[in-house]
């Protein structure tokens, strides 16, 4: 029937094709490489200078007192003590002490050491040594634990039990006179005996102060004292 067949204009409509598009990519620049380390090796520079200035800063008072006390002495004129240059370590020597037991020298070191020298037989001129040597560490008030009294004695007499106030905390060590005279030395004209010798806490004789003490040159001797206290404060400690 000629009322069946649709003609081509009665089609049904179909679905548009499909048209291909071109996508559109948008590319986005990256950063420079470059640029971009150079800040973070700056702020890493930053970082460390920063860190170094602190430790200085930390730093700082116990590198003054070194330098004050190794560097910038004061003048000898300033000084009653003679300096000792270059210092003297204590001598890998060994001593006996009054109980007859043995020690060896460097185990004093770790704290300051007023040292005199004398013999078991301690006449009127060697107890007053002792007197001085017992009141300049305790004129050294708070300070004072940070020092101890040493007597070397150069022979094997038996020491007076008249001495026994003298000795209360005093180290007492026998030792070989002939090795004592390689370490020790006194001014020219003098006896070993006549000085006080003074043994910084890193075991180096520094110091000697002139012989035959008396009150005036006492007080002296304490000025000296009080200046190397106050220049190892920061890094010398009571006890060893």
């Amino acid at each position: 029937m000629s009322g069946s067949k649709l003609s081509e204009d009665s089609k049904p409509a179909g679905p548009e094709p499909v048209q291909d598009h071109v996508l559109g990519l948008t590319i986005y620049s990256l950063p420079e490489p470059g640029p971009a380390q150079a800040e973070a090796e700056r702020r890493t520079r930053a970082g460390r200078w920063k860190m170094i200035a602190l430790l200085l800063v930390c730093a700082a008072p116990v590198i003054a007192s070194y330098l004050t006390y190794y560097v910038i002495r004061p003048e000898g004129r300033r000084n009653f003590g003679d300096l000792i240059d270059p210092q003297r370590p204590l001598p890998e020597m060994l001593g006996l002490d009054l109980e007859g037991r043995t020690h060896r020298l460097p185990e004093l070191k770790g704290q300051w050491l007023l040292v005199s020298v004398g013999r078991g037989a301690c006449g009127e001129s060697c107890q007053q040594q002792l007197y001085f040597q017992r009141q300049l560490r305790e004129l050294m008030g708070k300070n004072r634990d940070r020092m101890e009294r040493v007597w070397l004695l150069q022979d094997l007499d038996p020491v007076a039990p008249a001495l026994q106030p003298l000795l209360e905390g005093l180290t007492v060590l026998r030792v070989p006179a002939a090795e004592l005279a390689k370490w020790l030395q006194p001014a020219s004209g003098e006896s070993m005996e006549n000085h006080l010798y003074v043994v910084d806490p890193m075991g180096n004789w520094m110091m000697r102060f002139p012989a035959g003490m008396t009150l005036e040159t006492a007080a002296r001797a304490k000025r000296d004292l009080e200046r190397l206290m106050r220049a190892s404060a920061s890094w010398d400690q009571a006890g060893r």
